[in-house]
């Protein structure tokens, strides 16, 4: 179990696992383009190390420019279920949450007005 933490707790991680879960097999400029923020350098150190422990494949065409695509593997299919459980819990809580958020917000707005 700490093993498979330690891959999936690192940053950025779970967001990759996730965009190619739901995109299905993806080349890396589109996986840097969908994923805000990340560097190609540690974009480039997860996939490697998602590669290396058997989350995901690497296809490598020899055109001109090279064709990598990245795809999840049988492995990764098995956490799929139970990334899929998180993202309904997460929409779940949103959905509680957004009366609340929109109260607070109405809140500070009444308190301050013209803010």
């Amino acid at each position: 179990m700490a093993g498979l933490l330690e891959v999936l707790a690192r940053p950025w991680t779970m967001l990759i696992l996730w965009v190619l879960s739901t995109n299905g097999a993806t080349r890396f400029g589109a996986l840097r383009r969908q994923i805000e923020g990340i560097s190609s350098r540690v974009l480039t150190e997860r996939l490697r190390l998602l590669e290396q422990k058997g989350f995901i494949y690497r296809d490598y065409e020899p055109t001109i420019p090279p064709a990598v695509t990245y795809g999840i593997t049988k492995r990764m299919k098995d956490i799929q279920k139970v990334l899929s459980e998180l993202d309904h819990l997460a929409r779940k809580w949103q959905q509680e949450d957004a009366p609340a958020a929109r109260d607070s917000r109405d809140q500070r707005l009444g308190a301050h007005p013209g803010s």
